[in-house]
């Protein structure tokens, strides 16, 4: 077995955070006179417990907690893991976690759908244009064979699941390509490590796979990877940072200062991979905080697309609602305009700044 089998798993994972605490009043007039140089600290330390277990995606917690951003504001984060969105989204309508992590997923539409009240805030993780840390790839003995999506016609390929994001951008593909469903071959395949070894023994010819393993095939040669996903899906959302309706409705002086201390990691993240701007301070927390050790694969890979400003792609979270209900897996009615609210994040923003790309 090479050594990268099953080292890692889906890193678009949940992220949360759960508290006791009471709603601590403050000015949020913008003041210099306070390590933030914003907005003032809370006047009583305050816990939010972030579920999170070494997601990519979470970058944005990781580097605010390192950095001090929450400390300026007297925010203290606790980080917990939680076992599947079965038991985090209720919690999260519960206001027992304050804010959490969603994947965009039939099975995510339904809970909300169904009366898990959870309200859509910012971005999470999305494929960078010309970088998708989540695309296609081919056996490298194929590349002779296989230059062109329109050239999967009767191959294999492996996806590590149905009626999720990962179909999402699967049938994307198969349109773009030309192609239909029963042209390919789909192999459901939830572990993206055994789609290595699949690929390497002959078994699937392509497969859409994820960083780090991306790179690391790339490397060993196993596996190349097949044009770009924003080929054909430019803006394709992948996860949302999720938020209790207690968190953002009735506590915004902490909701606020919290979303404004995440947006400050996610600018020095894109500080670091999209301007080369102290990027070893960067690779050092996210070496910590995740399951990727290898400082010099982080010198390589294509990282998560995280928003410096939290928006997201709020049309492609729609185009994917309504391609899980084309194809039947859609149960209820999905409210967007109560479900998505980006109104704390777009405060945040006004008071820290619009981020400079």
């Amino acid at each position: 077995m090479k050594k990268w089998l099953g080292i890692l798993g889906v890193l678009i994972l949940l992220v949360g955070g759960c508290s006791e605490k009471e709603s601590v009043q403050v000015n949020d007039d913008v003041s210099k006179d306070n390590p933030s140089g914003d907005l003032a600290p809370l006047t009583e330390k305050t816990k939010v417990v972030i579920a999170e277990d070494g997601s990519a995606s979470g970058a944005g917690f990781y580097i605010a907690n390192e950095k001090g951003y929450f400390d300026d504001y007297n925010i203290e984060v606790e980080f917990v893991t939680f076992a599947n969105s079965d038991d985090m989204l209720p919690a999260l309508a519960s206001g027992e976690v304050d804010i959490a992590g969603g994947i965009s997923s039939a099975a995510f539409f339904n809970a909300i759908a169904q009366g898990i009240d959870v309200k859509i805030v910012a971005d999470k993780g999305h494929n960078a244009k010309g970088r998708s840390y989540f695309t296609f790839v081919i056996g490298a003995d194929k590349q002779d064979e296989i230059k062109d999506y329109s050239d999967l016609k009767g191959k294999k390929i492996a996806v590590s699941g149905e009626h999720g994001v990962d179909d999402y951008i699967y049938q994307l593909m198969l349109e773009h390509a030309g192609l239909a469903k029963d042209e390919v071959e789909f192999v459901l395949m939830p572990d993206f490590g055994t789609m290595l070894a699949a690929i390497e023994n002959g078994s699937i010819d392509a497969a859409l796979n994820i960083e780090p393993l991306i790179t690391q095939g790339v490397a060993q040669g196993i596996h190349a990877r097949l044009g770009d996903a924003t080929d054909f899906a430019p803006e394709a959302q992948i996860a949302m940072v999720l938020g209790s309706p207690q968190f953002m409705n009735d506590e915004q002086d902490v909701s606020l200062r919290f979303m404004a201390a995440y947006l400050k990691g996610v600018r020095d993240y894109n500080d670091a991979f999209i301007k080369g701007e102290g990027k070893d301070e960067i690779i050092d927390i996210m070496t910590e905080y995740t399951a990727l050790k290898d400082a010099a694969v982080w010198e390589d890979v294509f990282v998560t697309g995280l928003d410096p400003n939290g928006k997201m792609f709020i049309g492609d979270i729609r185009d994917q609602y309504e391609m899980y209900k084309k194809n039947g897996a859609i149960r209820g009615e999905f409210q967007f305009d109560e479900a998505i609210d980006t109104s704390i994040t777009e405060k945040a923003v006004k008071i820290i700044g619009d981020y400079q790309k």
